[in-house]
């Protein structure tokens, strides 16, 4: 069988998807600065002395533009010496953060023992599991399997997933303006909301997604909760969510679809939050980004030649963590929200986008346009009335 053309290959396997190859020997850091080598010997040692896994991508004189060092097997040993330093290094952070978080929940089951008071329902319990898993117990975890990999890697064998690795590292370089603008507009409210008179509490009674017989206390709640949250650190994840999942969304579907898709599983998260959890306030963007999620993990399948399937199954991957914390966490988790949201991305992607083959990009329409220019719009407005609430 004859290899595909390269017009036949989805975007990031191509040759050109990454810039044009410098003089001699060099890399690329991941703001895209470049930084010229003297010698083949000179870019080992980059890589070597790589503390902060900066290096990433490569040129040489046999290539016209820039690859991963994953891609020369001449640059193996000095990744794998690379990435055993740094797989160390995320173990122990891993296990330090453990024992902080741990001796935190300890310390509250001490005061559960002692006051006899039950903690299940208790706040600084449930952030107590969230950071403890998400600052340690899953870093240690990850480290522990590159740590093996790493030390399995067998010098002139290639990566053994270099298509993710060259998609994940396509990905980040793409610009996603309406992402980063949604950014933005959450960070000023989290602003807003962190300035604004009454702490976090008073805010959530202003704003949040406060409910009345299953059903929100005011329509327009369910615009103004998912930009609150409760913490920095809740603020924290859904940012970062926001930021891979709606540049994901951006590149590979085009951006209208990123605030048509969350605008819907945002409602209708909340929805499913007064029906689900109808005595207790919410709020957050989980409904919204869990949506997202959703419409990324059918529309993949529907279009696999458009993403590799190891990349696919870090989706899946993210959805069953985000089940399981939601099981654990029960108490104080809108898996309401969580569930609404998914199901609401689901759908869209199966009503808006028809199984593929192809490996192109879906195109952008002028329907598809006006569409994503009101669903902006109405975000727009909703975080202007957030703000105006709050304040």
């Amino acid at each position: 069988m004859s290899e595909p053309a390269p017009t036949d290959l989805p975007i990031w396997a191509r040759p050109e998807a990454f810039p044009r190859a410098g003089e001699g020997w060099g890399w690329m850091d991941r703001k895209g600065r470049r930084h010229p080598s003297s010698s083949f010997e000179g870019l080992t040692s980059a890589i070597v002395d790589d503390a902060g896994a900066r290096v990433d991508l490569v040129w040489t004189p046999d290539h016209t533009h820039l690859v991963l060092p994953e891609e020369l097997p001449e640059l193996h040993p000095a990744l794998k010496e690379a990435r055993i330093r740094w797989a160390e290094w995320e173990i122990e952070e891993g296990r330090r953060q453990m024992m902080i978080f741990g001796g935190f929940l300890v310390l509250l089951g001490l005061y559960s023992l002692t006051t006899g008071k039950p903690v299940l329902g208790f706040g600084p319990l449930g952030l107590g599991i969230l950071l403890f898993l998400a600052l340690g117990f899953f870093p240690w975890y990850q480290g522990r399997k590159r740590l093996r990999r790493a030390r399995s890697w067998v010098e002139g064998e290639l990566e053994p997933d270099l298509i993710g690795l060259r998609f994940e590292t396509w990905l980040m370089r793409q610009k996603a303006p309406v992402t980063r603008g949604l950014i933005i507009l959450f960070g000023v409210i989290g602003v807003i909301q962190w300035l604004a008179p009454g702490g976090i509490g008073e805010t959530v009674a202003r704003a949040g997604l406060v409910k009345e017989g299953g059903r929100p206390a005011d329509w327009w709640r369910l615009a103004t909760a998912p930009f609150l949250h409760g913490n920095l650190i809740h603020f924290l994840f859904n940012v970062s969510a926001l930021a891979y999942l709606g540049r994901r969304m951006e590149v590979l579907v085009r951006w209208p679809h990123v605030p048509l898709v969350f605008v819907l599983a945002a409602w209708i998260g909340g929805e499913a939050s007064a029906w689900f959890l109808p005595d207790k306030p919410s709020l957050g963007a989980s409904g919204g980004l869990l949506g997202m999620l959703g419409f990324l993990l059918v529309f993949e399948w529907m279009h696999r030649p458009l993403v590799p399937e190891s990349s696919r199954r870090r989706l899946l991957a993210g959805l069953l963590l985000t089940a399981a914390i939601g099981l654990v966490g029960f108490a104080f988790i809108d898996n309401g929200a969580h569930g609404g949201g998914v199901l609401a991305g689901m759908a869209y992607a199966f009503a808006v986008f028809p199984g593929s083959s192809s490996a192109r990009r879906p195109t952008e329409t002028g329907l598809d346009r006006v569409a994503g220019g009101i669903a902006l719009g109405l975000i727009i407005c909703s975080v202007a009335w957030t703000a105006w609430v709050l304040w």
